[in-house]
């Protein structure tokens, strides 16, 4: 049988090609400048138009002298933490709550699902000076935990989580629980086994939104120690507005590498799921 594609079919792949091609360049040009920028030795390089991607005069000098103007890597700390224990929260809070709302019969389980639903069409900038004073009153005001609690919930999480626990076959809970298996060990060694996909991809959202979060880190935090990055580079971009375009670009740089571990890291997780689950791309 011959293998060989039809021209319009070969023209096809071609032009989607070229499309990808064209849109991964557009995407990834930013980015490429800014590491560029980061090594570069002299801000007239970073001034040129076009913008170029070379750069003439490398130096690493620049990672240093982010350190040395603000508390970059106290900022990059307290965005682990923040970032980090949200994400693991989220992914605890949204798979048990969206679970509950794909299997379990309760009353008022559709209302209780309506406000979750609901909830996603307020924007935080309604919620933010009630949440304020809700932290001032607990007097978490200016600690991690103002920007930690209000993200453990996610109404975004909870409705993806559970449209993929709706797709999966009731008859895999079925065998589990004539084997004798409960709710609760059908849920962790059944149903999170078959969902690495979505959970990932909730994983990889949650992190990169709390990642660089402005609003909030500006509104509950008052000193500059327990800052976070998005805020520290606000600073540091501030005390060199007439300085080293360079140095601010090595900080965003460095700021980019952890969203980009996280993102290949995941997808890893989510292409392997995909294979050994036997599903045809």
């Amino acid at each position: 049988m011959s293998t060989r594609l039809r021209p319009g079919h070969l023209a096809a792949r071609v032009l989607t090609f070229l499309v990808l091609a064209v849109a991964a360049l557009a995407i990834t040009a930013p980015f490429l400048w800014i590491f560029r920028g980061a090594f570069s030795g002299s801000d007239a390089e970073l001034y040129r138009l076009p913008p170029t991607f070379h750069a003439e005069n490398l130096t690493v000098r620049n990672f240093g002298l982010v350190a040395e103007q603000v508390p970059y890597f106290r900022f990059f700390l307290n965005s682990i933490i923040v970032s980090g224990t949200v994400t693991a929260a989220q992914l605890i809070t949204c798979s048990t709550a969206a679970y509950a709302f794909a299997r379990l019969h309760f009353r008022g389980k559709g209302v209780l699902f309506a406000v979750v639903i609901g909830s996603l069409m307020i924007p935080i900038q309604v919620t933010i000076v009630p949440l304020f004073l809700v932290m001032s009153k607990i007097g978490l005001t200016n600690t991690l935990w103002a920007l930690i609690l209000p993200g453990i919930f996610s109404a975004f999480g909870i409705f993806l989580l559970r449209q993929h626990f709706l797709s999966l076959p009731r008859e895999l809970e079925e065998a589990a629980k004539i084997d004798g298996a409960g709710r609760f060990r059908t849920f962790a060694r059944v149903i999170l086994p078959l969902s690495g996909p979505s959970i990932a991809t909730l994983g990889i959202l949650c992190f990169t939104y709390w990642w660089n979060d402005l609003l909030l880190p500006l509104v509950m935090i008052s000193d500059t120690e327990r800052q976070t990055l998005p805020v520290g580079l606000v600073l540091l971009a501030g005390r060199f507005s007439t300085g080293s375009l360079g140095t601010i670009a090595a900080g965003i740089a460095m700021a980019i590498v952890p969203v980009l571990v996280v993102f290949i890291a995941a997808q890893r997780y989510i292409v392997q799921s995909i294979a050994s689950s036997g599903l045809k791309l």
